[in-house]
């Protein structure tokens, strides 16, 4: 039994895979099961906002909106996926909310206990599938520390941690749970979004003052057969007698490991909500001056001015093209 949670944007092919498991668990029909988690996305999304910038770089992907962004969104899939998974659902979101920033980075790849030990992306070791709450979860105070930083990194550009959010799906919402739920008052976030996901690592966690208060949409399916929705409503029921406030656990009937455009639809109004247009909090942008070679090479790429930059190599070079651009 190999459990693999992946993303992926077409309906039509997650209807499709859906039944063909169902067909061939019920008939036997095979010795082995891999089970994909598939991500459905509505195929278009409009809006009359430019279009956002898509950076890629070592397994991290960054969608930055047109105008200075004023919101963070943080995005972190599931086992043996990467942030390709749910790129395009960002995407789509990014249009949506034209002021927010979103970071997807990727797992470290590691063995997983569940899977026999086989190395994956993953965010922490899985040791089972039936009470994950008093797992170790070897690795996730690592990965606790790769989501911080990636906030800390906007903090000191300017933006508030009260204009940030955590989400991810399932291994990916249980980090959210696990590091959102955990920032001291002077960090306290503006919500956090769990997709078929638990908490984590009950035996590190400590629930802080401002985790208390943060709110928080816990979407999840009542037929999810890897995350149980027992296990959604235990993580419920633990965080509530903890002291959490703000916590709404939203059920999907029939709904597998996976996500639909319905959640999708629900996950947006809650960013919505917990994250507002709020132009004064929008980040100044850096002057080329003040720019790395690296967020030099970003600009130039979404500038489209890469062939220009071809043999270039110094940085005042880099500096230059991007001053004569501007002129």
């Amino acid at each position: 039994f190999l459990l693999i949670e992946l993303t992926h944007p077409h309906i039509t092919l997650l209807l499709f895979l859906s039944r063909m498991l169902r067909f061939a668990s019920a008939r036997r029909s095979i010795p082995s099961l891999i089970v994909f988690s598939l991500l459905a996305t509505p195929m278009a999304s409009f809006s009359s906002s430019p279009s956002p910038s898509v950076l890629r770089d070592n397994g991290t992907i960054t969608i930055t909106p047109a105008q200075p962004h004023s919101a963070l969104i943080v995005v972190t899939h599931g086992l043996g996926d990467s942030a390709e998974g749910f790129a395009d659902v960002a995407e789509m979101w990014a249009r949506q909310l034209p002021y927010v920033k979103f970071v997807l980075p990727t797992a470290p790849t590691q063995p997983v206990t569940l899977n026999g030990g086989m190395p994956m992306p993953s965010w922490y070791d899985i040791e089972g599938l039936s009470e994950r709450t008093n797992e170790n979860c070897n690795g996730i105070v690592e990965s606790q520390r790769t989501v911080e930083r990636i906030m800390e990194v906007e903090n000191a550009a300017g933006l508030p941690y009260s204009r940030m959010v955590l989400s991810g799906f399932s291994q990916g919402a249980a980090l959210s749970l696990f590091t959102g739920l955990q920032l001291p008052d002077d960090k306290k976030l503006a919500g956090v979004l769990a997709m078929s996901g638990y908490l984590a690592g009950s035996k590190q966690f400590k629930l802080s003052s401002a985790g208390k208060t943060t709110p928080i949409l816990h979407c999840h399916g009542t037929a999810d057969p890897m995350v149980t929705f027992s296990m959604a409503q235990k993580t419920e029921s633990l965080l509530k007698e903890s002291g959490v406030e703000n916590y709404e656990l939203k059920p999907y009937p029939g709904m597998q490991h996976t996500v639909l455009p319905e959640e999708l639809s629900d996950a947006l109004a809650f960013l919505s909500k917990v994250l507002p247009p709020d132009d004064t909090c929008a980040v100044k942008p850096k002057s080329v001056d003040e720019m790395s070679v690296k967020e030099l090479k970003a600009a130039i790429r979404k500038g489209g001015l890469g062939s220009k930059a071809v043999g270039l190599t110094e940085k005042r070079e880099l500096q230059d093209l991007l001053k004569e651009h501007q002129k």
